[in-house]
């Protein structure tokens, strides 16, 4: 058997214009992001998180090689409900990694 992640919905940020202080606003633009592993955290991963960053981590991502997307500080979506990536992907050497997934993100339950 074969690993198969799942589609994960990802929000990225496009600028749409500028505001009356020539600053750029943006929008969120939703994209689907194939073959995302999603893996509940251990009990001591999500107090190690919570410690070091005040935020409660609750699944982590991984990431295919592949994928060029922005994760930072993005929110995405997955199994009915939107979540907040914490902070930026961790990445590995592709070459040296085995498997689809090279990248990965702990994500917090969002609103």
């Amino acid at each position: 058997m074969a690993l198969q992640g799942i589609t994960v919905t990802l929000f990225e940020q496009q600028q749409t214009g500028v505001d009356a202080f020539n600053r750029p606003t943006y929008a969120e633009v939703p994209v689907e992001v194939e073959n995302v592993l999603v893996a509940p955290l251990s009990d001591q991963e999500v107090l190690d998180t919570l410690n070091l960053t005040g935020r409660k981590a609750v699944y982590q991502l991984g990431i295919p090689k592949e994928d060029t997307h922005d994760w930072e500080n993005r929110r995405v979506q997955f199994f009915g409900q939107v979540w907040q990536v914490i902070g930026i992907p961790t990445e590995g050497q592709s070459e040296l990694i085995p498997l689809h997934w090279n990248k990965k993100v702990k994500v917090e339950r969002y609103g």
